[in-house]
């Protein structure tokens, strides 16, 4: 599609935010952005998650509202107080934007809410449809809870996507942060056996999936994900892409000890399937290893 919607993002500022107001701007969609200060512009809104403050007027002109808001679940080690800032993070932003679409017939009538594909839990070799039931990890909890609040919108009639992102690859951090800098040095780094599914997507295909289903008739959870590939073949695919010759293995006790509860994302299998995503008729530009591999070395750092 081309144009014409006018879009409010909370989360602008993170990898995924960053990305999608480039290509929402890009794309002729006239885009404003939630901030927690004072406006500088006519291309912000202020708002406050915390105190439950938000300007509804400047919210109700907008046709849709993407939330990609919450705190980083894998930039600090995942103490206590770190999930609950995780998941208050989440609640409190998701909680308001419903209640504030729910409040306004005049509003967006439609909601895309960031969610996860640690929703599932580790699932081993199985086949993840959106229908399958949740696990019960933390990260399975938090998705339980944070989805949960996006109720009032939906019984107001909104339109709601929870968009279950898989593991997002990019040539600028993200996922692959903690590989690229080896990887460019010549070393390839397994994490684990290596024998875990990847559910993977480029940064480039998951802002389209997400400008796709603006208008995209799909509501409820959609798998953001390309495909799934076990680590090793994704792996191996930046290898080639990087020409790095040497692979240094990982042990599984090493990332347990030094990512803590995080270590599930990357050592736990997850083969979900983005039927949901398919069948609406979007349709990825990296859609194997190897082309994803190729435009990760080749394409540009979001700024």
């Amino acid at each position: 599609m081309s144009g014409g919607m006018r879009v409010v993002v909370a989360g602008s500022s993170g990898l995924i935010g960053t990305a999608l107001v480039r290509h929402l701007v890009d794309r002729g969609h006239e885009v404003r952005r939630l901030v927690r200060r004072a406006p500088r512009g006519g291309d912000e809104i202020g708002w406050d998650p915390a105190a439950g403050r938000i300007d509804a007027d400047a919210v109700a002109r907008a046709d849709a509202v993407v939330d990609l808001a919450g705190v980083n679940a894998g930039s600090r080690p995942l103490t206590p107080a770190r999930k609950d800032a995780i998941l208050a993070s989440r609640l409190q932003t998701a909680g308001l934007l419903a209640r504030t679409l729910a409040e306004r017939a005049d509003g967006p009538r439609v909601l895309l809410q960031a969610s996860g594909i640690g929703a599932y839990g580790d699932r081993g070799d199985t086949l993840l449809t959106e229908e399958e039931p949740l696990g019960r990890t933390f990260f399975a909890d938090v998705v339980r809870q944070w989805e949960a609040e996006t109720r009032p919108a939906q019984d107001a009639g909104v339109r709601v996507v929870h968009l279950r992102t898989g593991v997002v690859l990019s040539p600028g951090g993200g996922a692959l942060g903690r590989l690229l800098l080896p990887m460019r040095a010549g070393v390839a780094t397994r994490l684990g056996h290596g024998r875990q599914f990847w559910s993977w997507i480029s940064l480039a295909d998951e802002v389209a999936a997400i400008e796709h289903l603006l208008t995209a008739p799909v509501h409820g959870p959609a798998n953001l994900v390309a495909r799934a590939d076990r680590h090793v073949v994704l792996l191996d695919a930046l290898r080639r892409a990087f020409g790095a010759r040497v692979t240094v293995p990982v042990p599984a006790p090493a990332l347990r000890l030094a990512l803590g509860d995080f270590s599930s994302e990357v050592l736990g299998s997850i083969r979900a399937d983005p039927r949901v995503l398919r069948e609406s008729g979007f349709v990825p530009q990296h859609a194997t290893p190897d082309e994803v591999a190729r435009w990760v070395r080749t394409a540009r750092p979001v700024p």
